[in-house]
């Protein structure tokens, strides 16, 4: 089978994620709760003889593949489908809690190159962008239905778009002819009306244009600040923790919640008796966060963004210091 993606930050996670010298060294679970085509999973696999893995995916095309890749590890290895937010949210106190869980928030290269769903602005497919099939909007419901300054919100907040409102309104016009349907539709409509000097840049001009409609198609920015305190409440003490971000919203939510999780006490100053247990919860693992090397940008340019940040479970999270940790303004 042709491997479309190759994973980013590897060593980085083979390192700061390894059971070797750990309690659960001999018998250890893990969970990549982002499995994609199951590349970190074939190499947690091959290096760590004794590691068992749940491989989750919200996108059964691309589950298929990483079964088919994944099969000689047998028993080793099991899948399961669905939104990792939503498997996290059901997890059963009977289930075997986790030692490890690795988060990769990045998209594959096989839904740019392979999906045929309308990420890619450089080709000709439907606008849909949707990671699962039963997610209810497309990316074409968005950008025919939405307001135009909700689609310039759009654009600005999660692409970081500085021609937010002008791609917006050239939207709206050019629905009003026809509806947009196809992904080259929309990077043509961009390209054509944002500044000359702006088409001709580092990167094509409809790249953040793009990443803002995937996000909000997906609920990207909404499900991980959901995600991260019930997969922590989940994995077991003495766990770690690592998140691969590639935007930079979605790094300061992370780089945040960990923080808050290594505070001795969380408490708001107004509080006169401290209710969050006075000592952290978490342990961080990466002061910094881990970026690629040079090398590894230049055989794999979509590792470019990317950020890994790694956390130590001390202890659970109670349910009166949930909001305090992660906040809903985080």
């Amino acid at each position: 089978m042709e491997i479309i993606h190759k994973p980013v930050l590897l060593n980085q996670c083979l390192e700061y994620l390894s059971p070797v010298g750990e309690p659960y060294e001999n018998n250890g679970l893990m969970i990549d709760s982002t499995l994609g085509e199951g590349g970190h999973t074939e190499a947690f696999l091959k290096h760590y003889k004794n590691l068992r893995i749940i491989g989750l995916d919200a996108d059964p095309n691309i589950q298929a593949r990483a079964k088919k890749r994944l099969s000689v590890f047998g028993e080793r290895v099991n899948f399961h489908l669905g939104w990792f937010n939503d498997y996290f949210a059901n997890f059963s106190v009977k289930e075997e809690r986790p030692d490890i869980i690795l988060f990769d928030l990045g998209i594959s290269v096989f839904h740019y190159e392979r999906s045929q769903r309308g990420f890619s602005f450089r080709k000709d497919e439907p606008l849909d962008m949707r990671l699962n099939p039963n997610t209810e909007r497309t990316a074409a419901d968005l950008v025919n239905n939405l307001p135009a300054k909700q689609i310039a919100d759009i654009l600005f907040l999660y692409g970081e778009e500085r021609n937010s409102k002008r791609i917006s309104a050239a939207i709206e016009d050019a629905r009003r002819k026809s509806r947009i349907e196809s992904a080259m539709d929309l990077a043509d409509i961009v390209y054509r009306c944002v500044p000359a000097a702006y088409r001709h840049g580092a990167i094509h001009p409809a790249t953040k244009t793009f990443q803002a409609l995937r996000i909000a198609v997906n609920q990207e920015l909404k499900r991980l600040p959901q995600v991260l305190p019930l997969a922590f409440n989940v994995l077991k003490c003495g766990g770690k923790m690592g998140v691969i971000t590639f935007h930079s919203l979605e790094d300061r939510i992370v780089k945040n919640y960990f923080r808050n999780l290594g505070k001795q006490c969380i408490c708001p100053p107004e509080q006169p008796i401290c209710i969050c247990g006075g000592s952290p919860h978490g342990q961080i693992l990466t002061r910094k966060p881990l970026l690629p090397t040079e090398a590894e940008v230049l055989e794999n340019s979509p590792s470019r963004s990317a950020k890994l940040r790694v956390v130590r479970k001390l202890r659970d999270v109670a349910p009166e210091s949930a909001k305090m940790i992660m906040p809903e303004d985080l």
